[in-house]
């Protein structure tokens, strides 16, 4: 009961709090999207990358199993989904948008606080939702781009929209000046610090404004499509999870760190990437939204069977 009122308190309702405000704030100032959107992908999202990265202490071994696994964990999910998609016959845009909602999902600002108060505070079980964050932000700004755009744009637009993504060439650099030990100037610290902690509060804004500008009438088809992108992220999703990490055989600590991982909902990312390119964007709001609420009692399981076995 503990671990369920926690979560509630600290990790959902603050978010649906804030898609609220967004919401509020979408209906009476008829805010444009497309600017909310980009604030996201060309500022706050890197900048909070950067400061994790830079901050959080990594050992090679461990990236080593992490990318492992995850890879392993993605190819998993990724065939799962695309039974789905083949059964249920969707158009090109609707495949990419429900790959999307069961790929992406939200390692940040859900997992993060989400990996402190299972684990209380473990740095490595940490770290390691932090190698998982950095593997998740950069794909919807890599593959996340093609998948949304493949259908109605040629190669060359593709390349040229991820090349611009910032994100791409945040990682590397802050593993290369953590690396050699190269502090931040205070100057650029400081709008670093002030970008990140914006992060959290624009999206879920954002996501509030998306919600804010759909018709609440969902149709038999959505709903389904819905459920089952839920089902596919927060049930199938920790399964899998469990499954690879007993085929690694891992330990526990680690094992245990990479399951809660994988059990989180859906991320903004996606309806980042939905609004952003236009494709699908009230399927994957409704997508991020539902399995957030949802996830209170699907997350609160997954631990509570993991303590039952450490």
């Amino acid at each position: 009961m503990n671990i369920f009122l926690h979560i509630l308190l600290t990790n959902v309702l603050p978010m649906v709090i804030m898609i609220g405000l967004g919401i509020i704030l979408g209906r009476a100032f008829k805010l444009d999207i497309k600017t909310l959107s980009k604030l996201n992908f060309y500022l706050f999202s890197p900048a909070i990358m950067f400061n994790l990265l830079y901050k959080t202490d990594i050992s090679a071994s461990v990236i080593g199993k992490i990318l492992f696994f995850f890879v392993l964990f993605m190819v998993a999910q990724y065939m799962l989904v695309e039974v789905v998609i083949r059964i249920r016959g969707y158009k090109p845009s609707m495949k990419s948008a429900m790959r999307n909602s069961v790929l992406f999902y939200n390692s940040a600002n859900y997992g993060i606080p989400l990996n402190q108060l299972a684990f209380a505070g473990n740095e490595k079980t940490l770290a390691i939702q932090v190698l998982i964050m950095m593997t998740q932000s950069l794909i919807p700004n890599t593959y996340g781009i093609y998948n949304v755009n493949a259908h109605k744009a040629d190669m060359r637009t593709i390349w040229r929209t991820i090349i611009s993504m910032p994100i791409i060439y945040v990682i590397p650099i802050a593993f290369l000046l953590r690396g050699f030990e190269v502090a931040i100037p205070q100057p650029l610290a400081t709008p670093l610090g002030y970008l990140s902690d914006a992060f959290i509060g624009t999206a879920l804004i954002t996501l509030g404004v998306q919600l804010g500008n759909m018709e609440w009438k969902i149709n038999r088809s959505l709903l389904i499509d819905v459920s089952l992108s839920g089902m596919l992220r927060l049930v199938a999703g920790p399964l899998l999870a469990w499954l690879i990490v007993w085929t690694m055989g891992l330990d526990k600590l680690t094992a245990a760190a990479l399951i809660v991982s994988s059990a989180v909902p859906t991320s903004l990312s996606s309806v980042l990437l939905a609004v952003e390119f236009d494709n699908e964007a009230e399927f994957a709001s409704q997508s991020v939204f539902v399995s957030t609420i949802i996830s209170i009692l699907t997350v609160t399981a997954v631990i509570f069977f993991l303590k039952l076995e450490m």
